[in-house]
């Protein structure tokens, strides 16, 4: 094989990887157009930005599904972690007004 051909099974992977990536960021942006909506509610109704409990919750259940996935559940933790307080600071901006 030379330099100029390239591995026809890492461009596969490869591939295949930017799709995941593609269905991720639009998945994504979905839960964030959800979860502002959910903020500008919670502002009309004077609800708290955060929901503690929730949020527990929601670690623990994504934790489990990681676990189920094959997926190092410290990482799973440490996502939906970063998604939470994405989501509060929108909420907090909604309620600012």
């Amino acid at each position: 094989m030379s330099d100029t051909d390239p591995d026809a099974q890492l461009a596969a992977f490869r591939r295949s990887i930017d799709n995941i990536d593609a269905a991720l960021v639009h998945m994504l942006a979905e839960r964030f157009r959800i979860t502002q909506a959910v903020g500008r509610y919670k502002a009309q109704a004077n609800l708290p930005p955060a929901d503690p409990s929730r949020e527990q919750d929601q670690i623990a259940r994504l934790r489990k599904l990681a676990e189920e996935s094959d997926l190092d559940p410290e990482f799973g933790e440490k996502f939906i972690r970063f998604v939470i307080e994405e989501v509060i600071r929108h909420h907090e901006k909604a309620r600012a007004g």
